[in-house]
């Protein structure tokens, strides 16, 4: 996963913490033998305590039981995970049909293929050209392959300048040339990359930097923003094959996998 989705993740565990104090309190509370030995009612224990001796009784409970906040943490963040797959399933059932079958999207392998992956990368995302590889292997193996690629540029304007000469290109019948080569170019895939690339491969490059200012293209990239984030995915790369929604780098094996998994869910 890119730097983003970390300090997303970071910053969600710091925001956590005073959450899992007060579960922590309630935990006191619930386990504490003198609280269950007394049965009273949670409100009058609380009520009966200073605020000073309150908060030492949960200080030195928490001390004494620091697995409890590591226990609170790690329940938390599973339910949350839960939460965020079942929002992001809902998504993907609601959001099929443009994720698929956008008419602005390009699609490489086989356009008539019976199992579709989709991919939301970046061009100066290090893992997104990490994965690059298995995924021409992945085309390559398997002649009913659909692949949808959902240009999703999030690490700055190189990025989106990158991403609108990708889908320039593609009114050249270029895209999927394009697309490969600036997955195994070398350092930042800025403007200069873009066009080197793009005169390597044979685009007329002044058309090319016309077609870039084509409204539609940016109306692409707006949508697969929204898209990437109803469907939870905030880094790059990311991957949807049939019902499965693959968030940072994998490996062939993996997505041939689910490739097979997904042909067999609709063969049923």
């Amino acid at each position: 996963m890119t730097q983003f989705s970390r300090f997303t993740g970071r910053r969600f565990g710091f925001l956590l913490l005073p959450l899992l104090l007060i579960i922590a309190a309630g935990a006191w509370y619930l386990l504490d033998p003198g609280f269950r030995a007394g049965q009273q009612p949670l409100t009058t224990a609380s009520e009966n305590l200073p605020q000073d001796a309150f908060e030492r009784r949960v200080r030195d409970y928490l001390v004494a039981n620091p697995e409890v906040i590591v226990e609170a943490m790690q329940n938390l963040e599973r339910k949350q995970r839960e939460a965020e797959q079942t929002e992001a399933q809902a998504a993907l059932a609601a959001h099929r049909d443009e994720l698929l079958n956008s008419p602005e999207s390009p699609v490489g392998g086989n356009p008539q293929g019976d199992v579709t992956m989709v991919e939301f990368f970046d061009y100066n995302c290090p893992y997104c050209r990490q994965v690059a590889p298995a995924m021409v292997e992945a085309e390559d193996d398997d002649p009913q392959l659909r692949i949808v690629y959902k240009e999703f540029p999030i690490l700055g304007p190189n990025s989106v300048f990158a991403a609108r000469a990708a889908l320039a290109a593609r009114k050249q019948n270029l895209y999927p040339q394009f697309h490969k080569a600036m997955m195994q170019v070398s350092g930042a895939a800025d403007e200069a990359q873009a066009i080197a690339v793009a005169e390597e491969i044979g685009l007329d490059v002044e058309q090319l930097r016309t077609d870039m200012h084509d409204p539609a293209i940016d109306a692409e990239i707006e949508r697969n923003l929204a898209l990437a984030r109803a469907l939870r995915i905030n880094g790059t790369p990311g991957f949807v094959i049939g019902d499965e929604i693959l968030r940072g780098a994998t490996d062939l094996q993996t997505m041939q996998r689910l490739i097979d998994q997904a042909r067999k869910d609709q063969n049923r």
